[in-house]
């Protein structure tokens, strides 16, 4: 079938002159476009859109933080380590991502994709809070800790210009999707912790655009606006998932302290019905839906530290994590007129494996009431999108990740920013007990992508294949207050 083809569901081939079949081209053109939404959602950063990047601490050792979860952002990377966490605990932070993507045509025609500037805005952010209730009096609750997070698990926005050789196939995509997750994680002795959590994936108005958007340029082909015509589709849901989580230590120190531990988390697959409208020259044509369909996720890590005494502490993670991209199998695509269009996606599942590693000094001579960390990491993943459902938005391919990072933590007498105090033992109740700051750094390197066969359903025939180029810079900071 010739992918600029569509059946409808009644009335055999898509027919009819003047403006009947200008207003089935643009509807077709809306099918086409919210498909090109959902197969290609927007920035990649660990395997097809997926973000790893959810802490400055975590990326600091590319990702390999399973096993170790000890600071808030366990609420994303193993719940059950939660129980590990004292008190009031909270981190917010924010990703600056820059880089983009070099592409060069068959015929040698190139382009450059970014971030719509030299970094993605709005960036994507996280936020958690965590309690342990063993304060609480209740006997019942004090094995119990709870948590809430906030984060950015699947795309941001990414685009090229509107002259670039596959203008027909998009232009520019985002997606602002976010996650809510209410967790809970209950130890159950010494040795194992469990954690359950919900996952909430929806848009927000703040967010973004608070929608999915796609746009591109039509090429005039069958069944499309006159060439030239600027398209947009937009579409939102929500959708819900869960997580559970263990974690479990054999061996501790004389202090009580972790010496190996073992994380495993599964997550489990959301269906989003992406409900939207198709704009031709910033005018509604049509309504169009499809299904996307996230994948479920297992990850799991062992963490040794050969080192963890009064003073010091040195921790080597391993981590592997696997992404059911097998779910992303056809994305059909339903118009409001009864038309509906057929494509198979065929992604493959595919594996990450992290390796990160944390020095911590617990009281260094040159600042007494603070804890120091230095964090290096690698990961290598695998692309799960073949040549034939490939999309520029998502210019993925096998990767390797390289990162550093440095973990900050004043409490006792130390003063943050050397402007206020980080804990006082006689004011007022509300204030800290420990303030912290994580900067971490990590470049990303794709493999280069020689793409063939693409069959973008939409575009000039061909246009998408070619050769990319792809490098990202991931900077990340998170701020965090004990109590």
């Amino acid at each position: 079938m010739h992918p600029w083809t569509i059946r409808t569901g009644k009335t055999g081939w898509l027919s009819g002159v003047g403006y009947a079949r200008l207003r089935n081209r643009l509807r077709l053109a809306g099918a086409g476009a919210l498909l090109l939404i959902v197969v290609s959602p927007a920035v990649v950063f660990a395997g097809a859109f997926r973000i790893f990047d959810q802490s400055a601490s975590a990326t600091g050792q590319s990702g390999a933080f399973t096993a170790q979860a000890d600071d808030p952002s366990a609420v994303y990377f193993n719940p059950a380590g939660m129980t590990q966490l004292r008190g009031i605990q909270s981190s917010a932070g924010t990703l600056l991502i820059g880089g983009g993507t070099d592409y060069t045509s068959p015929s040698g025609a190139t382009a450059r994709g970014d971030f719509g500037g030299v970094v993605a805005y709005p960036p994507p952010s996280n936020f958690y809070l965590t309690a342990n209730l063993k304060q609480t009096g209740v006997a019942a609750l004090e094995n119990v800790s709870v948590g809430i997070g906030l984060v950015s698990p699947f795309g941001v926005l990414y685009g090229y210009p509107n002259n670039s050789p596959f203008a027909t196939a998009v232009t520019y995509q985002a997606l602002p999707l976010i996650d809510i997750k209410p967790t809970l994680a209950y130890k159950l002795n010494d040795q194992l912790s469990v954690g359950l959590g919900a996952d909430i994936y929806t848009f927000a108005s703040f967010l973004g655009e608070g929608q999915l958007v796609t746009r591109f340029n039509s090429s005039g082909g069958p069944g499309l606006p006159p060439p030239g015509t600027p398209v947009e589709i937009n579409g939102s849901d929500t959708a819900a998932g869960f997580n559970v989580s263990a974690l479990y230590t054999p061996l501790r120190n004389g202090a009580g302290r972790p010496l190996i531990n073992v994380g495993l988390v599964y997550r489990s697959q959301a269906t989003l019905h992406l409900d939207g409208q198709f704009l031709a020259n910033g005018v509604r044509v049509s309504d169009a839906s499809t299904t996307l369909v996230l994948p479920q996720i297992f990850t799991g890590g062992i963490a040794v530290w050969p080192i963890r005494d009064a003073a010091r502490e040195w921790k080597l993670e391993l981590d592997v994590d696997y992404t059911g991209w097998r779910s992303v199998r056809n994305l059909d695509v339903h118009l409001s007129t009864g038309a509906t269009i057929s494509n198979p996606q065929n992604w493959r599942s595919t594996y990450t494996i992290m390796i990160g590693t944390e020095y911590k000094w617990l009281q260094p001579t040159v600042l007494p009431d603070w804890e120091v960390a230095v964090r290096g990491g690698y990961w290598h993943s695998q692309t799960p999108i073949p040549d034939r459902s490939f999309s520029p938005t998502v210019p993925d391919s096998d990767m390797q990740a390289i990162s550093g990072g440095l973990g900050l933590l004043c409490k006792g007498n130390g003063r943050f920013l050397g402007l206020f105090p980080c804990s006082m033992e006689q004011g007022p109740a509300f204030w800290p007990s420990a303030i912290g700051v994580d900067l971490a750094y990590q470049v990303n390197l794709y493999e280069p992508r020689n793409v063939s066969g693409n069959a973008n359903p939409v575009a000039i025939p061909g246009v998408v294949n070619g050769r990319y180029q792809t490098t990202y810079h991931v900077g990340s900071i998170n701020l965090r207050v004990n109590f």
